[in-house]
């Protein structure tokens, strides 16, 4: 739909077709993803609304935003129309917020437009936040702190399990908790992942070592002799992850060995896994949880069901 043309003048939204499709049907990846029932009251018009009635949403999880990205989207919506419609909901007589899609606002401003087709639908202030959260997740290109930090706003926030959001941003736990668990890595670790001076898979790479300062040495390195994801992983593997109070004469696997299963199984269960073992061939295997979501989601990766 090609909306350039639109006529001026006339503030009424005119109705345009009848949907029944929820917030999945809409924010999901249409190529990756079916749709799923939205957990909020479904959308019944989709209208045209002038942009001038439109006010943008204060729980916007983005502040900032790429300008040649933008000036692109403006050129492609010229050309092409807006392909994707605009979410709002409606504060008033010819009065509404935007819910998501704020660059495809932004950059039908950049080109002079004076309407844009939108769905209005009916959203309480978490809700608000909530879908523009997901749409922001789904739609954009955020970093990995970017997203760890939405997923952090829908659980606190939201009141959201790790299973629901899971459900929301058709994610397992298991990848949630991934990125959750970034942000206990230091702030100048934290902010070269934003800044893509490193890569989520050195990232969590970094995070199974329990010690602040010997992660940000380690960091050091990989920024001063570019290391490879493959390297910081071998570094990791080297270091000793083995509990100090069992003696090594006691470890029946050679050390090398237990290194690298601990720091395997640490990274399939998202948190860090002590082993001990001795020399009649027993030991234990601990796995650390901290809430009862917590064990959920660690019975999820063994496919544990009572």
């Amino acid at each position: 739909m090609n909306t350039t043309n639109a006529k001026p003048g006339g503030t009424k939204p005119n109705k345009l077709t009848g949907l029944g499709r929820g917030l999945g049907a809409l924010l999901q990846d249409s190529e990756n993803r079916q749709a799923k029932p939205s957990p909020y009251e479904s959308i019944s018009t989709m209208t045209e609304i002038g942009l001038e009635q439109i006010e943008t949403n204060p729980f916007q999880p983005r502040t900032r935003f790429d300008e040649e990205a933008l000036n692109e989207l403006a050129d492609s919506i010229r050309v092409q129309g807006i392909i994707q419609p605009i979410t709002v909901r409606q504060l008033g007589k010819d009065h509404y917020q935007l819910i998501s899609g704020e660059r495809r606002l932004q950059a039908s401003k950049l080109i002079g437009m004076l309407h844009i087709p939108a769905y209005v639908r009916t959203a309480n202030d978490q809700q608000m936040l909530e879908m523009a959260l997901i749409e922001n997740i789904q739609r954009e290109n955020l970093n990995s702190i970017e997203i760890a930090l939405s997923y952090q706003r829908l659980i606190t926030e939201c009141s959201l399990k790790q299973e629901e959001l899971g459900e929301r941003v058709g994610k397992n736990r298991t990848t949630v908790n991934n990125y959750i668990r970034l942000l206990k890595l230091p702030p100048v670790i934290q902010a070269s992942l934003r800044d893509t001076r490193i890569s989520m898979g050195h990232a969590r790479a970094i995070i199974n070592i329990d010690n602040p300062d010997v992660q940000i040495k380690l960091f050091n390195k990989i920024i001063e002799e570019d290391w490879s994801v493959r390297k910081v992983e071998e570094a990791v593997r080297n270091l000793s992850m083995v509990d100090e109070a069992v003696p090594a004469r006691k470890i029946t696997l050679p050390k090398q060995e237990m290194r690298s299963l601990q720091f395997k199984l640490s990274s399939m269960f998202g948190t860090k896994v002590m082993i001990k073992a001795d020399d009649k061939h027993t030991g234990e295997i601990k796995i650390p949880f901290t809430s009862q979501e917590d064990l959920d989601r660690i019975l999820n990766v063994l496919n544990y069901s009572a």
